[in-house]
């Protein structure tokens, strides 16, 4: 990289993350003035947008090509009190903790005690989904059955289509002016209705316009006192960009980046996204413009890279909004999950990897930073050159990009009802999950506990941690004389959680459509135009509602040993297993060995784990998917864990796998740490028994020694493995190819280990902010040394 990007990288990579109160200030004089009481829903969102991007203070930082921050400076970042408040207490555990901490001023903490909390108390999201949600959801959320994503983020998971980088936004204000003129107020009764949606996103619109004409000014103004001849011309080049971008559709690569940025920019302003949103198939969006300049001689490689690397800083300078409580437990990371997607298919069925596939890979590789999140798409098509590209990257410790199974993906999604074309056009994001890309809003409601749901069966429906009974009464397990029975009952408690959590996703989801439509981000959403109807109520083209699960290693191995030990070699009875988890295996410690060591495990292509595996897979399947969502779409199922796996680890005792009480489950689709000792082909043999083809994402992680992958004999032995896997069906895989041993000297001397990343989930991050319980995790992960 050269001076300039090596400066960028630096300024980011040091700077410290704050919290900044400038947004919910202007947010709250807006409604404190009580312009938002006099208008309806969406146009109080769409003046108050308007509000912050005319008053929201700018920044051109020194040297930059892309230019736009979500604060008032890079890794600023804002709060959202009409989703959530922050507590004083909850801004002094920001300012003070070690890891993932926000600087937060006097100034801001005095502004969110006199000015804030008074005025936001009762009217936040999170406050009235707490209100409004019923007795029974509250006690599963406390006891860990399930998390709720949108009571501290917003729902936005959605990535851009191609037509944010083919129109600009007065021809979307032309568009919206065709769906008013197209209402029929006589036949039609929720034309009102539609025409306000309609008019707020055309507000919307010139608000994101007058934000790039403000950037334009002050790129103007700095040209005027530039002295360097040089940086005065790229500062008035960035003035007459963002004169003409995002209010016309991009003519060039630098145009294209800039206007995507500032879409980017208008969606985490609006609100905060779960996850973030981010440009998708990059590629595929950049090839025409970067080809057509080539051809011109109008754009250089080199230069065309350069672009490239600053867009990168532009993602790293935005750390995620800070979660508090269970959400930062299941997620507590800088990292907001822009995942940009690179290879995969075209359109037309064909190949899409091209020349920007592979200088994408070279800037992951150059600039190694956190955001943003990466994959590659790999479908049989793919030349092998790409994946291998993709492992020699892989091979440096960096855990990114993360690999898709395309060919899985677009099955995924036509199984959903997808047409071909959007399959092809979509992709993965946040983690793994898919979706079609400029068209769908697949909105992730939260983690689902299967183990704390099996503690709770073995308990006849009470939760052993608190005495309450929050379950269903299934019957004294003691009294089941089968392990089909057994499964019945744990079958009868999955389906009520189940239903306990969609009830309140169709409350949560009304409540936001109803108090907090995202005007700005059903602009570009196809078909929130041509509807006149809000990404939040069900506008989008296709509306998925996703629940994650969470665990299934550990409750495989846990119901095999129930299975193993009580019903077919009848060496224990449920009475004395319930004793003994119950106890945490205290003076039980060689029973504990046995569950360890001599029971059928998943990860070992064992078919007796597998399938237990295979019936888990179906309880939950049946339970959730295919069933309504509030937006006109349905429930589906995801297999992904973030950090999650540790804090519901947290609410569970001894499980009948051998784990100790209060240890972390296993995450995603992999085995649980540790017991994966027949080598990754096992692994991949187990997990592609699951029905991938059936969900909206799985994620598997592996971890293999750095010798594994030193030579390019090993860098081929792992593209076979990836190959093979995904001929299963397998949707996706990530590698860590770190040491224990390096692991382990982090934890002793993290001063020295400060640029160590590590693959946690769905996202790198790096291995010394993470909290020691997630890092224990890590390292008891099997350290692969053979094939």
């Amino acid at each position: 990289m050269n001076q300039r990007i090596q400066a960028l990288r630096t300024q980011s990579r040091t700077a410290i993350p704050t919290l900044s109160l400038e947004r919910a200030k202007l947010m709250t004089e807006f409604y404190k003035s009580g312009a938002g009481h006099k208008l309806s829903p969406p146009m109080a969102r769409a003046e108050s947008f308007k509000y912050l991007m005319q008053n929201k203070t700018i920044c051109i930082n020194p040297g930059e090509l892309i230019v736009g921050e979500r604060g008032p400076s890079p890794k600023a970042t804002s709060t959202y009190p009409e989703i959530c408040c922050h507590t004083l207490q909850d801004l002094e555990i920001l300012n003070n903790r070690e890891k993932i901490s926000f600087k937060v001023t006097d100034e801001d903490k005095k502004l969110t005690t006199s000015t804030v909390l008074p005025f936001w108390k009762n009217r936040s999201i999170r406050d009235k989904i707490f209100a409004q949600v019923d007795p029974e959801w509250i006690e599963a959320y406390d006891a860990g059955i399930f998390t709720e994503f949108m009571e501290q983020r917003a729902p936005g998971h959605t990535v851009a289509g191609k037509q944010v980088f083919t129109k600009g936004f007065l021809d979307f204000k032309e568009d919206i002016k065709e769906s008013i003129a197209n209402l029929d107020f006589f036949n039609d009764a929720e034309a009102f209705a539609k025409r306000e949606q309609l008019q707020a996103m055309n507000i919307a619109a010139d608000a994101i316009i007058i934000y790039a004409k403000r950037h334009a000014d002050l790129a103007r103004s700095l040209a005027n006192t530039e002295v360097n001849p040089t940086r005065k011309s790229e500062l008035l080049k960035i003035a007459a960009t963002c004169d003409y971008v995002p209010a016309h559709a991009p003519r060039t690569m630098w145009e294209a980046l800039q206007h995507y940025w500032f879409v980017h920019l208008g969606v985490i302003t609006e609100l905060s996204t779960w996850d973030s949103f981010n440009p998708g198939r990059l590629d595929q969006h950049l090839i025409p413009f970067y080809r057509m300049e080539i051809s011109k001689g109008t754009l250089t490689k080199e230069f065309a890279k350069e672009l490239l690397q600053a867009f990168w800083v532009k993602f790293n300078n935005q750390p995620a909004p800070p979660k508090v409580g269970v959400t930062a437990e299941e997620s507590n990371t800088y990292t907001d999950f822009c995942n940009i997607n690179v290879g995969g298919l075209k359109e037309d069925g064909s190949d899409g990897v091209n020349e920007l596939s592979y200088m994408i890979l070279d800037v992951i590789e150059e600039m190694r930073l956190l955001q943003p999140s990466s994959n590659v798409q790999i479908s049989k098509k793919t030349p092998n050159r790409f994946l291998n590209r993709t492992l020699e990257i892989l091979k440096t410790g960096f855990g990114q990009p993360s690999i898709f199974n395309t060919d899985a993906i677009i099955q995924e999604l036509t199984r959903q009802g997808k047409d071909i074309i959007d399959a092809r056009n979509g992709g993965a994001s946040g983690c793994v999950e898919i979706g079609a890309f400029g068209k769908e809003a697949y909105i992730l409601t939260g983690y689902f506990n299967l183990v704390k749901i099996l503690e709770i069966t073995l308990h006849n429906g009470t939760d052993p941690r608190t005495g309450k009974q929050i379950g269903i009464q299934t019957g004294n397990p003691q009294d089941f004389s089968t392990f089909d029975i057994f499964m019945q009952a744990f079958e009868k408690q999955v389906k009520y959680f189940v239903d306990i959590k969609i009830k309140g996703n169709m409350v949560i989801e009304q409540l936001w459509a109803q108090n907090l439509p995202a005007v700005f981000m059903s602009i570009f959403v196809d078909d929130c135009i041509k509807t006149g109807k809000d990404y939040n109520a069900g506008g989008a083209h296709y509306n998925t509602s996703y629940i994650q699960i969470v665990g299934m290693g550990s409750i495989t191995d846990s119901l095999a040993s129930i299975k193993h030990h009580i019903f077919d070699k009848q060496t224990l009875t449920m009475e004395e297993m319930i004793s003994i988890l119950d106890s945490n295996f205290v003076q039980h410690e060689k029973l504990q060995q046995d569950f360890l060591l001599n029971t059928p495990k998943y990860g070992q292509d064992d078919d007796y784990a597998d399938d237990i595996l295979h019936e888990v897979f179906e309880i939950v399947y049946n339970s959730i998917n295919g069933r309504p969502n509030s937006k006109g779409g349905v429930h589906r199922i995801n297999l992904l864990p973030t950090t999650v796996h540790v804090y519901f680890g947290s609410v569970i005792g001894a499980t009948p796998d051998g784990r100790f009480a209060s240890k972390p489950l296993s995450e995603g689709i992999s085995p649980v740490q540790g017991t994966d000792i027949k080598g990754p082909t096992a692994v991949l043999k187990s997990a592609g028994k699951i029905d991938h083809l059936r969900t909206g994402g799985t994620l598997l992680n592996q971890k293999f020694t750095p010798n594994l992958m030193k030579d390019e004999s090993g860098i081929k032995k792992v593209a076979h493995l990836v190959r093979s896997y995904f001929k299963m069906d397998g949707h996706h895989i990530q590698f860590n190819v770190v040491s224990a041993e390096t692991l382990r000297a982090a934890q002793k001397n993290p001063q020295d280990f400060r640029n160590l990343i590590v693959r946690v989930a769905g996202y790198s991050d790096y291995f010394v902010n993470l909290g020691s319980d997630l890092q224990e995790e890590i390292i008891k992960r099997t350290e692969h040394k053979e094939f």
